[in-house]
């Protein structure tokens, strides 16, 4: 399986991203892949170490006349984002991904491909195996569960790295080099309600939004992308208003960084009321479509009559309460930077829709480069729920990188991007979370910079990484280890 990747330089990255295409390795469940690490160190004859939290790392000595040199961590997490299209058979747990090349690029078939980070795991791997290469002392870190949680960084140990410099392998724009990133915090929303049986001379149906693009919700939450949740809410909220609606259920997005690209209903509609719904939606419809033409072309609402097993409808106090909500709740781009043009300073995702048990649990998340901008749009997002009586909870969060304008390894990359590419890299901070915010904090003064292929549609089943980028990638992060100074 994947044979296709045998075909592709530079062969060692391809030979282990393949390898690790077959291994199993969801966020919190990334035991398998973990003991390939261990396994692959052991055949290496490399000293390896895990913490207790699960963090993998494998230290490589320098090569001939380069003992020296400055010790280097590079660093990549070994979970990945488990999306898959709604008619794809696949089981994260158990099936291997299957990929294809197609102008230009590596994909799965149907599921998310997992370039984010396995390239970043594959890159270090063929670093360690390959003894030709010229370079001082490596440590490679292995973190765990970053797509979910950020745990693997949150428990870094503080004496688990001896190095001073970190190269984090997890950015997805060849020709951008990273030096600083958004901080952001989860809210969470709860809320009970009751059912009620429905009525006699209702008619159910089942309204979905699909074929929206989704992505990362900080890569991608400035490009006017569609969120799923917010569209399904707008129709549902308006049939409720202006046609007495009933809901039975409502069920959107999945993962807290990913924009929601899929989302349904279930509604209850009065017999009388039947062909004024289907104008509504029509309506709805057209009106959606043309406005997200550009962003979103395959947007695609549909609407079916369904027989619930249970005809039971959410009570319509509660049900008022949570459209209002959902509807009030903001999400997307918040504030840009006055500092940095075209940089995104703050933003929200609402992420995901669950209705189980008697119980709405609605997950968002917030990011941003300004500490107390993070807690405000946190708190907005909130209110929006103190509103309606439901609990609301904020995770911890996870701190923001500052740049640091006299950063050597960032000196060192610039001038390697150049002399190797003749051009400029493009510098800049990025709206997205990295683990490098969590590593500062418990390393003080550790010398950052992130930088990778490019990858577009990460967290999405449109995920794909450019072929001839993951070249300049592994050529970039040879010249780097070259070209890092002795220790003083």
């Amino acid at each position: 399986m994947n044979e296709v990747l045998n075909t592709l330089e530079p062969t060692m990255i391809w030979k282990y991203f393949a390898e690790i295409l077959q291994i199993p390795r969801p966020s919190k469940k990334e035991e398998k892949i973990l003991a390939y690490l261990i396994d692959f160190a052991k055949k290496h004859h490399l000293e390896y170490e895990q913490d207790t939290v699960g963090n993998v790392l494998i230290k490589a000595p320098a090569s001939p006349g380069f003992e020296k040199r400055k010790t280097v961590v590079l660093q990549s997490h070994v979970d990945m984002v488990c999306e898959k299209n709604s008619d794809t058979e696949h089981d994260f747990e158990k099936d291997p991904i299957s990929v294809l090349i197609e102008d230009g690029w590596v994909k799965a078939k149907g599921t998310t491909l997992g370039a984010d980070d396995g390239i970043g795991v594959a890159a270090q791997l063929a670093l360690l195996a390959d003894k030709s290469i010229s370079r001082g002392a490596i440590e490679c870190l292995f973190t765990v569960d970053e797509e979910t949680g950020l745990t693997g960084a949150f428990g870094l140990e503080p004496d688990f790295l001896k190095g001073k410099i970190l190269l984090n392998l997890d950015s997805e724009d060849e020709g951008e080099l990273f030096i600083g990133c958004a901080g952001g915090k989860d809210t969470v929303i709860t809320l009970p309600y009751k059912l009620e049986k429905a009525q006699q001379g209702l008619e159910f149906y089942r309204i979905d939004v699909k074929g929206l693009k989704g992505g990362h919700s900080g890569d991608d939450i400035h490009k006017g992308l569609a969120n799923a949740n917010k569209l399904l809410t707008r129709i549902v909220w308006k049939a409720a208003r202006d046609l007495n609606v009933r809901m039975a259920h409502f069920e959107g997005g999945n993962l807290r960084n990913a924009i929601a690209r899929e989302a349904f209903a279930i509604v209850a509609v009065k017999h009388e009321s039947v062909d004024s719904f289907m104008q509504l939606m029509e309506k709805s419809t057209r009106e959606m479509t043309y406005e997200y033409a550009v962003t979103e072309p395959k947007l695609d609402i549909s609407i079916k009559p369904t027989q619930p097993t249970e005809k039971l409808l959410m009570l319509k106090e509660a049900q008022n309460k949570l459209l209002n909500s959902l509807y009030a709740c903001p999400h997307g781009v918040i504030a840009w930077s006055q500092r940095i043009p075209n940089f995104v300073e703050t933003s929200t995702n609402l992420a995901s829709v669950r209705m189980e048990n008697g119980l709405a649990v609605i997950t968002t998340s917030q990011r941003s480069s300004v500490e107390s901008s993070k807690e405000d749009i946190a708190q907005m997002v909130a209110a929006c729920f103190d509103l309606i009586g439901a609990e609301v909870k904020h995770s911890n969060g996870y701190p923001g990188w500052a740049p640091d304008p006299n950063s050597e390894i960032r000196a060192i990359t610039v001038e390697a991007y150049r002399d190797l590419f003749h051009q400029e890299p493009d510098v800049k901070a990025i709206h997205a979370g990295l683990e490098c915010g969590l590593i500062g904090d418990k390393y003080p003064g550790m010398d950052m910079i992130s930088y990778g292929p490019t990858i577009k549609g990460a967290h999405s089943p449109d995920e794909r990484i450019q072929i001839e980028t993951v070249i300049k990638f592994w050529d970039l992060t040879l010249e780097i280890l070259k070209r890092i100074p002795d220790q003083e």
